[in-house]
């Protein structure tokens, strides 16, 4: 699934292409990706013109004139791409918003499971997944004072609680591994439990390692690209998550894997410590 990275990194490369033009056609393969019903989502995005495209967490926003946003989720493989109506369609194309310049953006998805939904600018958290969610990561919002006394609230494993995006929203299933391993806590270790020193340099390692991630284009493990088809650069940065079985490059011990909430996860069981 994309993480904040990876949504960061397409809303930067999929802007330059798209700021400004109008959309003359919207066409639904598969009107199931789409919240709203279709024939009022096709009709209310004609004429419209993209300002500008926003990001919560692993949200993506494109800001449209008539004060309408698109809000959008990548789930686990969606990817969006320019091109002309021309085109053959992809057999995982299932949206396709055509502009008046002749140009064509289109939504491919294997698995179907990304979504969008039209909005009244202004009403995303109301009405939309964006208002469940806990402080973007990367914005001033996520205060390590805030973090922690947000953990001290969770009695429940520190894995989870990364990935449930009521705390913090943006992590996902790769960089929760990495943060937890570069601040040597065990992923099993109670939220609650763990010291508030540790607690400060997770969060400090949380938004180093965005950050890092940002700065390589994101983690291309399986199918992600950016939205000029190019693939991500930090997965070779990758220091725990991957790993399974090779040596923890800190300590020389071996990285361990187990499910947790079934979802595999890397650790070392030396020099990540328990708390519970």
């Amino acid at each position: 699934m994309p993480e904040l990275p990876e949504v960061e990194t397409v809303r930067r490369t999929l802007l330059p292409l798209i700021k400004g033009k109008t959309i003359k056609k919207v066409v639904l393969w598969y009107p199931k990706i789409v919240e709203n019903p279709p024939e009022e989502f096709i009709a209310a995005l004609k004429g419209e013109q993209i300002e500008t495209i926003d990001r919560e967490a692993k949200f993506l926003e494109f800001r449209l004139s008539n004060h309408l946003t698109l809000v959008s989720h990548l789930r686990m493989e969606g990817k969006y791409r320019l091109t002309v109506p021309q085109e053959a369609k992809d057999k995982h194309d299932h949206v396709e918003f055509i502009f008046t310049d002749g140009t064509a953006l289109r939504y491919n998805d294997v698995r179907k499971f990304g979504r969008m939904q039209l909005v009244a600018t202004g009403s995303e958290k109301s009405s939309t997944g964006i208002g469940k969610l806990g402080p973007d990561a990367l914005t001033p919002g996520f205060t390590a004072a805030g973090f922690v006394r947000a953990l001290a609230k969770k009695h429940k494993n520190i894995k989870n609680t990364l990935l449930d995006q009521t705390v913090v929203s943006g992590l996902g299933n790769i960089y929760v591994d990495e943060v937890l391993w570069r601040a040597k806590i065990h992923p099993l270790s109670l939220a609650d439990k763990i010291p508030v020193s540790r607690v400060k340099k997770l969060h400090k390692q949380i938004q180093e390692i965005l950050q890092e991630a940002i700065s390589l284009g994101g983690t291309t493990v399986h199918s992600y690209l950016d939205a000029n088809g190019h693939a991500g650069g930090f997965q070779a940065k990758l220091q725990v998550y991957g790993h399974s079985g090779e040596e923890c490059p800190r300590c020389g011990h071996k990285f361990a894997k187990i499910k947790v909430n079934g979802r595999g996860t890397t650790f070392c069981p030396h020099c990540q410590k328990e708390y519970l």
